[in-house]
């Protein structure tokens, strides 16, 4: 008898695999509707008052903490940093202070830097607000936060939440409360509908990358990006193509591409470019116009090609890089798949001490 899995049979065209659309509507609406604590312990942070606050992450943590500071840098004088867990705990911030609030999230609540880091901050006195996804995990005891929010997933949207919040209570975003009508009301379906809008061009895409993959396996695929899309960026190399497909990337950022990483592009080169809807679009778009004078193998995905019904355009960039993450949903299903590699399985990570 021949035995067939259905999860693993290739499909002839685009099938919105691995997608649980109603499960993704209620993920994001539930993370929006943390909005009232997120404002709570806010306010009760801005009565005691700080001095600065620190986005802390490792791997795709630090790259969601780079994320929201560059969000907050050109709008807000708030003093707001984004720091490697791994590297504070050897250097250190003199900067980060007693006074300080350090804002942070984790998925499994048990990441060994994250728990060292959280140790340390905690015994320089400095305030935590912790977001973590796993309830009873070593993060989430009550002696390693102030202030503490359970929650599965939406990483990215929580930290900028909070950064809205903190840009409203400083007098920088009088449209704080169109903004997050629209959100509420629009943002869940709409990024469904990028998911299945973008799921035929991410099944192609998939495809192609996965047969140049297979006669190409040591030519490392390079991605550029700028602004909060250079957190997806690095996030999406490292994290998803490296750490999940172990697929040989390089990522780096659209104003050093051109000095250095321009230099070794040809004809050939796999490279994908993010552009998103932020202020450092031009950045994006620079990139953009160099790539086909010298390359015949790159891919740019524009956000601003994606629908999203029901957001204002001024607000279409404080979410591109959610959009981003969207589409790329699409892609890793279908490169899981052509590749005949689950996502979940790792050669080292968190299989023995190191």
């Amino acid at each position: 008898m021949k035995y067939e899995s259905k999860a693993w049979a290739e499909p002839e065209g685009p099938c919105l695999r691995n997608f649980d659309e109603q499960g993704e509507l209620d993920s994001v609406n539930g993370a929006l509707a943390l909005r009232p604590q997120i404002e709570k312990i806010l306010d009760q942070l801005w009565e005691e008052g700080f001095d600065r606050i620190f986005f802390i992450g490792i791997g795709g943590t630090y790259a969601s903490a780079m994320q929201v500071e560059v969000y907050l840098r050109g709008r807000s004088a708030l003093s707001v940093y984004a720091e490697n867990a791994a590297e504070y705990l050897t250097t250190g911030n003199r900067r980060l202070t007693e006074r300080s609030v350090v804002v942070y999230s984790s998925v499994s609540g048990n990441t060994p830097e994250m728990v060292a880091l959280v140790d340390k901050v905690k015994a320089q006195g400095a305030r935590v607000l912790a977001f973590v996804d796993t309830p009873g995990s070593v993060l989430a005891q009550p002696d390693r936060w102030d202030h503490l929010i359970c929650y599965p997933k939406n990483e990215q949207l929580k930290f900028y939440m909070t950064a809205n919040y903190l840009m409203y209570k400083n007098g920088e975003f009088p449209e704080y409360d169109r903004y997050n009508r629209e959100m509420e009301a629009c943002l869940a379906r709409g990024l469904a509908e990028v998911e299945k809008s973008a799921d035929g061009w991410a099944w192609a895409y998939a495809k192609s990358k996965a047969a140049f993959l297979k006669e190409h396996p040591d030519l490392p695929h390079y991605f550029i990006g700028a602004g909060n899309q250079w957190g997806a960026t690095y996030s999406y190399a490292m994290c998803y193509w490296e750490e999940q497909l172990w697929i040989r990337t390089k990522s780096i950022t659209c104003p050093e591409f051109f000095h250095g990483m321009q230099e070794i592009i040809t004809a050939d080169t796999p490279v994908t470019l993010f552009m998103g809807e932020d202020e450092q679009r031009p950045l994006a778009e620079r990139v953009a116009r160099f790539l086909p004078r010298v390359c015949g193998n790159y891919t740019i995905i524009d956000t601003r090609e994606l629908p999203m019904k029901g957001i204002s355009p001024e607000f279409r960039g404080s979410i591109s890089h959610l959009m981003m993450h969207a589409v790329n949903n699409r892609v890793d299903a279908y490169l899981e798949l052509f590749l005949r590699h689950p996502l979940s399985i790792r050669r080292y990570y968190r299989q023995f001490e190191y």
